[in-house]
């Protein structure tokens, strides 16, 4: 787009493809996050100095902090997302439910907003019936969220819960719902401007989780009709205008095993898995981010297309044969898989130093074929041709779950990995 970018790091990334290749790079402080990409008058002040017009906030830290997007408009500088009340209404997730209620989307049975005391959590489990999740408001990544399948277990299951929501978030509140039983996690990527339109680019199927991170993700789900898939994307599209959203964003639903599905939350803002979508539609989400910042309106919807399908495996510095242990380190030989269909997102190459601070991914791995059969067979064959060494990675169980008949058949739910067995290395 011949846009002008700065980017900004902490000390320990200052080796990172995307300090090397941005115009400009400022240091925000050392590698705690709280010091530096969490550290908003150093991002405001890093900004000031560059004279920059937007920030685009990425996927993670301040992505989705309401207080962030508002402190940059005060500034007068444009937050590449939605606006601070749609945050709010839709980022908190007891107020996000509480949201889709009144906009006419289905929800899980729970709790009405943040539960008030141990007692009315008791009495909302047995009206709604065992077994429940315990769900911390703010949270994320499975910190906070706790399974009680019977009443003697909840106080117990409650101070846990909100011990770990507390510590991770500054938040203990806690919310409940109804667990669902052998579901899919089914979201659907929406892009909307400020003039109310939004448009939506159908879904993508993120069921094979571990400890609900997703760790592999495609498009079309192997179990969504396009009847379904029609019912899903304009209840996603009602959502995010019931909350006047601007940028891409994704909603995310639960489908039960009858087809049923429901509202579970929001990402209000661009998602790990995106380039999955950006495959089957040959559409830059980044760039209609940026657009929809500038002002300009949306196109319309968007229907999947036949003969496309689309996979990413997420390839972490993880030793999956020592229950996924961090491998933090010097990679000291990197080959990328390349050809036709084949897509690798890196900030890594031989010689970057993996830090220990953040999140282990690697990178991006993504595939694109006319059907899921070649679709597997092609991301077989990148997996083999993709070498990292000096540190462990998730290459192995990757190249382990695409021979799986389980996984090829298309036929599991967000359990799946619980009885998945990986061999030994």
């Amino acid at each position: 787009m011949g846009i002008k970018t700065v980017a900004v790091y902490s000390t320990a990334d200052r080796d990172s493809l995307h300090v090397t290749f941005a115009d400009e790079a400022v240091c925000i402080g050392p590698p705690n996050s709280r010091d530096s990409y969490l550290n908003i008058p150093n991002i405001i002040a890093a900004a000031e100095i560059t004279g920059v017009d937007a920030i685009h906030p990425g996927y993670g830290f301040l992505a989705e902090n309401a207080e962030f997007a508002r402190i940059c408009s005060d500034q007068g500088i444009k937050f590449i997302g939605p606006s601070p009340e749609a945050m709010e209404a839709m980022g908190d997730k007891a107020t996000a439910k509480a949201t889709m209620r009144k906009a006419g989307v289905p929800v899980v049975p729970g709790s009405e907003g943040i539960l008030k005391s141990l007692d009315s959590a008791k009495k909302i489990a047995a009206k709604i019936g065992y077994p429940v999740l315990l769900k911390a408001t703010a949270g994320g990544g499975g910190k906070g969220m706790r399974m009680v399948y019977k009443e003697e277990e909840i106080e117990s299951q409650w101070e846990s819960a909100a011990q770990e929501a507390g510590a991770a978030f500054g938040n203990p509140d806690m919310y409940m719902e109804k667990f669902i039983e052998e579901p899919r996690h089914i979201e659907i990527q929406v892009i909307g401007d400020q003039y109310g339109n939004v448009s939506h680019l159908s879904e993508r199927d993120c069921s094979i989780q571990r400890r609900h991170q997703k760790l592999v993700e495609e498009s079309p789900s192997p179990v969504v009709s396009k009847k379904l898939r029609q019912k899903m994307g304009d209840a996603a599209v009602k959502a995010a205008k019931f909350v006047n959203y601007e940028g891409a964003g994704t909603i995310e639903f639960l489908l039960d095993k009858n087809g049923r599905f429901y509202f579970m939350e929001m990402n209000t803002r661009i998602q790990v898995e995106h380039p999955v979508t950006e495959e089957i539609f040959n559409y830059d989400l980044i760039k209609e981010q940026i657009i929809a910042a500038m002002g300009v309106k949306v196109s319309g919807k968007h229907y999947m297309p036949d003969n496309r399908h689309a996979m990413e495996v997420r390839i972490n510095a993880e030793d999956p044969y020592n229950n996924f242990r961090p491998s933090p380190g010097k990679i000291t030989n990197f080959h990328k898989p390349g050809g036709k269909g084949v897509r690798v997102d890196s900030h890594a190459y031989a010689g970057y130093v993996i830090p220990p601070n953040y999140d282990s991914m690697i990178g991006k791995l993504i595939v694109s074929a006319f059907t899921r059969e070649e679709c597997i067979a092609k991301m077989r064959r990148a997996l083999d041709e993709f070498i990292i060494e000096g540190v462990k990675t998730t290459i192995p169980f990757h190249k382990k779950l695409m021979q799986d008949p389980t996984f090829v058949s298309g036929n599991f739910s967000t359990n799946f990995l619980e009885t998945f067995d990986l061999g030994k290395g």
